[in-house]
C-alpha cells in the first residue's frame, strides 16, 4: 500500500516537507516498506489520505534511509508516527511516557482519522500537546528506554 502515498528519501525532503506543509496536519511514518506492522500501517494511511486531504499531508519515511531524524525523535521501534503543524512537532499524549510519536499500527482507520481531527483542532487553537482521543485498549504498548542524559 505504501505505493499510494508519497516517499520521503532524504533529510532535505523531510526538512522540506516539515517546513512547506501550511495549515495542515504533517504525518511522517517512518518504517521499512518489507515490515508487515508498516505495511498494516500504510493501508490505513493510504484508505484515509484522500478523506484527509483538506486536514493532513501523509507521507513515508524509511528509517535507513533517513538516519538523522530516525535518531533525533528515537525511533528505536517501527513503525512510529511523527506529527506537526505549520513546522512544529506537534505531541500527543496517548497515556504512555513518550509524548513526541506514536509507535506501532493504528488499529482502525477511525482511530487514525479522529487523531488527526483532534491534532488538527487542538492546532488551529494553538495548542503543541493534544490529549489523545484513541480508546487506550487500542494504542500498541512498548517498553520504551529512555536514556537519562
Amino acid at each position: 500500500m505504501s505505493l499510494f502515498l508519497p516517499k520521503l528519501s532524504s533529510k532535505e525532503e523531510v526538512d522540506g516537507a516539515i517546513k512547506g506543509v501550511a495549515e495542515k496536519v504533517l504525518v511522517l511514518r517512518f518504517g521499512r516498506d518489507e515490515d508487515s506492522s508498516c505495511l498494516q500501517l500504510d493501508e490505513i494511511l493510504s484508505k484515509t489520505a484522500h478523506n484527509l486531504s483538506n486536514m493532513a499531508s501523509i507521507y513515508i519515511v524509511d528509517v535507513d534511509k533517513v538516519p538523522v531524524y530516525t535518531r533525533y525523535f528515537d525511533i528505536s521501534y517501527i513503525p512510529s508516527t511523527v506529527f506537526f503543524f505549520n513546522g512544529q512537532h506537534m505531541k500527543v499524549d496517548y497515556g504512555s511516557p513518550d509524548h513526541t510519536k506514536f509507535v506501532g499500527s493504528f488499529k482502525t482507520k477511525e482511530d487514525f482519522l479522529d487523531l488527526i481531527e483532534v491534532i488538527y483542532r487542538g492546532a488551529m487553537r494553538g495548542k503543541m500537546m493534544i490529549k489523545s482521543p484513541i480508546d487506550p485498549q487500542n494504542i500498541p504498548k512498548f517498553d520504551l528506554l529512555y536514556h537519562g542524559i
